[in-house]
Order: structure tokens, then sequence, then C-alpha cells
């Protein structure tokens, strides 16, 4: 598979406590790894988080004691498959509101991600 930081399909998180999330942005942190929920732009900065650890491995790929895998690869997931199509829609009729890619670069930026 491709390196992380280059991939385009849909991206989850599974937490080793078995929470699951949907990486909507994600970026390069020097701790690891700065990502976005679903619908982070309508709440506050609870939906941004870093995931410290090294990163590792092509598809899936592991940041600490995290695993990152392709949306609906080994094993659909039901319930972030569902998620991620109401993501899909709500960008396709709210294009305007949601943030440029530079806008989105540049709070991540502040948030410590690498440029």
């Amino acid at each position: 598979m491709a390196d992380l930081f280059s991939m385009k399909s849909p991206l989850m998180i599974r937490f080793p406590d078995g929470n699951k999330r949907i990486m909507a942005e994600y970026f390069e942190h020097p701790e690891g790894l700065l990502f976005f929920d679903v619908f982070w732009n309508q709440s506050d900065d609870s939906a941004i988080h870093l995931v410290k650890g090294g990163y590792k491995g092509e598809g899936p790929w592991k940041i600490g004691d995290a695993v990152i895998n392709v949306l609906g690869c080994h094993g659909t997931d039901p319930e972030l498959a569902t998620l991620f199509s109401e993501w899909q829609m709500y960008l396709q009729m709210s294009a305007d509101a949601y943030p440029a890619d530079e806008e989105i670069k540049q709070l991540a930026i502040s948030k410590g991600a690498v440029g």
C-alpha cells in the first residue's frame, strides 16, 4: 500500500480500548498524528486529536497503540460506514460552509502539525 500521509481513501483509526473514529482530515505531527473527526468544523477542539507514537506500516498503519485502516477494509463496520455516508452528504450539501484546504492546513499547523 501507500504512505499514510499520501492516502486519499477514507481512513478509520481504532484505539486499544476499541474506540473507532473516521479521520476526516489528518496530518503528520512531530509527536505522531493529528486528526480531525468528521463534522469537526461544527464542533469545538474536542474533535481534533493528537495520537502520540511512532508511525509504521504500509496499510494497515500503526501510530503508537492505534491502528489505521482504509474504511471498509478487513470487515465492514456498518456504524462507521453510515457515519461516513452522512459526512459525504454533508460535504456535498454544504461545500461552501466547509473550510478551504489552506484554512484546514493552517488550523492543523496551529495545533503543531508539520507544515
